[in-house]
């Protein structure tokens, strides 16, 4: 006797895959988490939910990011309403960058303006 395997049983098993590598292999899941636990939090609209990734965060009552990254840009939550990010790209030509520092951002872009 053949053991076969039905086309819904293949897909549901693909589906687990796929939302497995999806957890595991992106930013996705903790980046839902930190905008369900956070209403302050958002994705800048630069980045994705997929590839967005918080490197510093804010140690007071709420834990939003601070600065963050995806693979083109780093970014800076500004805290100004009409502008609530800057962002500047990877490769620059700034002088003593550091990404910890937006200051040192020679060329950084607003993000987010109303």
């Amino acid at each position: 006797m053949k053991n076969k395997m039905s086309i819904s049983t293949v897909l549901v098993l693909a589906t687990g895959i796929l939302l497995t590598g999806i957890i595991m292999w992106t930013t996705f899941f903790s980046n839902v988490m930190m905008l369900a636990m956070d209403h302050v939090n958002f994705i800048p609209a630069e980045s994705s939910i997929f590839s967005f990734e918080p490197y510093e965060i804010n140690q007071g009552s709420t834990s939003y990011w601070v600065y963050g990254q995806d693979p083109e840009n780093y970014y800076y939550f500004s805290y100004e309403s009409a502008s609530p990010y800057i962002f500047i790209s990877k490769v620059n030509g700034c002088q003593d960058f550091d990404r910890l520092n937006f200051k040192t951002w020679c060329s950084a872009k607003r993000g987010g303006e109303k």
